[in-house]
């Protein structure tokens, strides 16, 4: 019988060396070799949980769908199926109550048994969302001992710290996010506290946003700040007040003076995020019997107290048929995406069963509501690959699409959960399908449905970050909903011998498209228009994409707006107004800028006045591009490598970071220019005793470096000794290929020794080096500069950004938590 040709597959033809360190790094167990053997543990554990008898048909099915890219969250990925006590669940919220031990007056667990709480989330694995407006504000009178309250940001350094030593203690990093409602009467604090650096480097912060506040602020109406707790002698001599409803209030402010204050703190530093309180709770299914106050720790999961985030993203890029075109006409698999959805339904409720829980009050939380979230990865990236262009409407009405088609399968599947093992324990048809719910908004037939047979679980969709899932399972496709973020940059990574290895890390959709014959850029051709990457459109753009999204997602979306550093206030001043109009749930922002902190800019020198250059004599001898003096570092960002060296003292292990940037310099043939080394740099914060001299001596080289004379003094400093003892630093290979310690004088030769390697490893690469013209040139690239951010934990620069929902250091590629 004649075979019908298939279309060509959406995968890349083999995994790229990114995903395959993270999948051996964060996923992997012992014994484990291959993504295969990992999806086969997780499918026996979530298949565990069925009758006897439908096990084995259930591990084979969940098998199948984890292999077409219907994954769980890193959690589950990670964990499923071991022997570790650790929670398959991302993320928590947790309440905290207004006292400092025991329970509050309202039975919400005090600040410090919470903090007893969220540690132990933390070292399970989990991230925790806190609203701490219930804490009583600055100056607030506490009767028990006569004093005054300290109001919840003091609090709030507590729960950052106790976090860090969580961090310290070997767990998963604990993401918190911390929330505090906008008529709060420390939120002025609150919203300016990430101003001081190093304060809360532990928290995403949001504030919590009334519609009654976004009238006052439309109105230029007043506002007061309020709180339950009685103020102090010294606030109720200053007009502090009760208001009828028995609310205090503490101050009363201009509504429009404190949005500004919103505005320009997360315009310069990147926080605080909105929560918008009213339409998180309107839209709530379970609005008869919970209230919401915080999200998990990037947003994607509005939650009452207790609530957690059973995630399981689907990658979209695999529902794409002839994609880019080749073969045929591009288009995506609504079928075959609708049966992995369904799975996934059953695949997630079996997580709530299978999971460990750090606390009993989240079991109880969990069962009585059973909560998932299905959700994607690639949305970016599968709309390339439909020829369609993220920013314009055909790309936003396909992303609407299979948002719906999500939603209609998920809620249709967990109907039938319902009928095969009962509806979720709090469920009331009338409460759930009220006017006003998003499932009062589903269509009839799944309205009629639920209302015979009830449903299994009260929310079915979430749009999270998906961090290293992307990468470990989806080939670098752009995480979430978001677009990428770039088609490439370069990756170092540190190897077991303490040597470096750098790589490409490139995008899945780039990838496939070189591999299927696409033109990426050689002999001058361009990329198709519908590849276009996140700093390529407005803010507005990536809010109107939410805005089509959100209508079909039951919980929130995930996603940061990147702007670049040169975005005018007064076109950002009215992004948070724009999502409220948007209806959206929330917004998170990220601008660089100088005052987050710097890599390659921050002791930029000015660049000198223009001079006339005298033309050079017929007879003068050729000038080596190498040794010509610069006469001060040109204005602007400069190409640059940072590099993390480990060497050993008499003292011990010790670790240092350097920095290197690079000027391309014309060699005088044709158009080939040379990447020439003019400034060495420590990035800050490493202050060891013993490396106190290595700034000056970067002063001292970054001197050298455009004198013209750097391999002088590098082989100076070669010769540097010390009295003591030896330094070990990379390796020789002898002449039968064996490898052996290099010992080194001092530190300073030991440091030069690996500057002389980072420098020759630079001449050697060619994709450094512009080609002579007859030589066929790499495709050009777009590799992101460094931008500006807090310090990375891998290279030290100042350059982790939040992108997709996750920290992302934009100097060396490192990824972070995501929450």
């Amino acid at each position: 019988m004649k075979r019908e040709p298939q279309p060509p597959l959406s995968t890349a033809s083999a995994l790229q060396p990114i995903s395959l360190d993270v999948l051996r790094e964060k996923y992997l167990k012992p014994g484990e070799t291959t993504a295969d053997e990992l999806y086969q543990r997780v499918a026996r554990a979530l298949a565990s949980v069925e009758k006897p008898e439908l096990r084995e048909k259930y591990e084979a099915l969940f098998l199948a769908n984890l292999k077409v890219g219907a994954i769980g969250a890193g959690r589950i990925m990670s964990a499923a199926g071991t022997d570790i006590q650790a929670t398959l669940i991302n993320c928590f919220v947790q309440p905290v109550g207004d006292c400092i031990q025991g329970v509050d007056d309202e039975g919400v667990p005090g600040i410090y048994e919470a903090l007893r709480e969220a540690a132990e989330t933390m070292r399970r694995g989990g991230g925790v969302g806190y609203d701490f407006s219930r804490i009583r504000p600055k100056g607030a009178h506490v009767k028990g001992t006569a004093s005054m309250a300290s109001g919840p940001c003091s609090y709030m350094n507590v729960f950052d710290q106790s976090c860090s030593t969580v961090e310290s203690a070997g767990a998963r990093r604990g993401a918190q996010m911390g929330v505090l409602r906008i008529d709060h009467p420390d939120v002025q604090e609150f919203i300016t506290a990430k101003r001081t650096p190093g304060r809360w480097n532990n928290f995403n912060v949001s504030v919590g946003v009334s519609d009654a506040f976004i009238e006052a602020v439309q109105n230029d109406a007043p506002w007061e700040l309020v709180h339950k707790a009685v103020p102090g002698a010294a606030l109720l001599a200053q007009g502090a007040h009760q208001r009828a409803d028995g609310q205090w209030v503490y101050a009363t402010v201009l509504a429009r003076e404190l949005w500004d204050t919103i505005m320009k703190s997360a315009y310069d530093f990147a926080e605080p995020g909105i929560l918008f309180l009213g339409r998180i709770n309107e839209d709530n299914n379970l609005h008869y019997c919970e209230d919401i106050a915080a999200t998990n720790p990037c947003g994607e999961q509005p939650l009452p107290s207790y609530g957690c985030c059973d995630l399981g993203p689907i990658i979209l890029t695999r529902f794409v048929r002839h994609p880019f075109g080749f073969g045929g006409v591009a288009a995506f698999d609504f079928d075959a995406f609708t049966q992995a959805v369904a799975l996934q339904v059953r695949a997630l409720d079996n997580v709530l069963d299978v999971t460990f829980w750090p606390l009993p009050q989240q079991r109880d939380e969990a069962m009585a509501k059973r909560r998932i979230g299905v959700g994607f990865t690639g949305m970016g990236n599968t709309l390339a690959m439909l020829c369609l262009r993220y920013n314009l409407p055909e790309g936003r009405t396909m992303a609407a699409r299979i948002a719906e088609c999500m939603r209609d399968a998920a809620y249709a599947a967990s109907v039938e959960l319902a009928r095969e093992k009962g509806a979720f324990p709090k469920f009331d048809a009338r409460g759930y399908l009220a006017e006003g719910t998003f499932a009062s908004r589903l269509p009839e037939s799944l309205k009629a449905a639920i209302h015979q047979h009830g449903i299994r679980n009260s929310h079915l969709l979430s749009i999270a970050p998906t961090g290293t899932v992307s990468l470990a399972f989806a080939d670098n496709a752009s995480n979430g909903i978001e677009p990428p973020f770039s088609w490439m940059y370069k990756r170092k990574k540190r190897e077991s011998d303490g040597s470096t290895t750098e790589y490409a890390v490139e995008d899945h959709a780039w990838r496939l498209y070189r591999e299927l014959g696409g033109d990426v850029g050689v002999d001058g051709g361009a990329l198709p228009d519908y590849f276009v990457s996140a700093l390529a459109m407005s803010a507005q753009e990536h809010i109107a994409m939410m805005e089509a999204v959100q209508p079909f997602v039951d919980t929130a979306i995930s996603k940061t707006v990147n702007i670049p550093a040169d975005y005018p206030y007064e076109d950002f001043k009215d992004l948070y107004l724009q999502a409220w109009r948007a209806r959206l749930k929330g917004l998170a922002t990220y601008r660089p800028n100088s005052i987050l902190g710097s890599v390659l800019e921050t002791h930029a020198e000015p660049a000198p006045a223009p001079a006339a250059v005298a033309a050079p004599a017929p007879a003068a001898p050729p000038v080596d591009p190498m040794r010509t003096v610069i006469e001060s570092r040109p204005q602007g960002g400069l190409s640059a490598v940072a590099e993390k060296l480990e060497y050993w003292t008499q003292e011990g292990h010790k670790t240092l970071y350097l920095i290197v940037s690079f000027l391309p310099v014309p060699t005088g043939v044709g158009n080939r220019t040379v990447d020439r080394a003019i400034e060495f740099f420590m990035p800050v914060g490493q202050s060891g005793e013993s490396q106190q001299w290595i700034t000056s001596s970067m002063r001292m080289l970054s001197l050298a470096a455009r004198g013209g004379f750097l391999e002088r003094a590098l082989s100076d400093m070669r010769k540097v000794a010390w009295d003591r003892g030896p330094v070990r630093l990379g390796q020789h290979r002898k002449d039968d290929g064996t490898l052996v310690p290099m010992w080194h004088d001092s530190e300073v030769a030991a440091m030069a020794y690996a500057i002389q390697n980072i420098l020759a490893r630079r001449v050697a690469d060619p994709v450094q080096q512009q080609l002579p013209l007859d030589e066929p040139a790499p495709p050009p690239v777009a590799v992101p500069q460094a931008m500006a951010g807090k310090k990375c934990s891998e290279c030290g620069a100042h350059a982790v950004i939040r992108k997709d929902g996750c920290d992302y250091c934009t100097q060396c590629g490192h990824l972070g938590s995501c929450g």
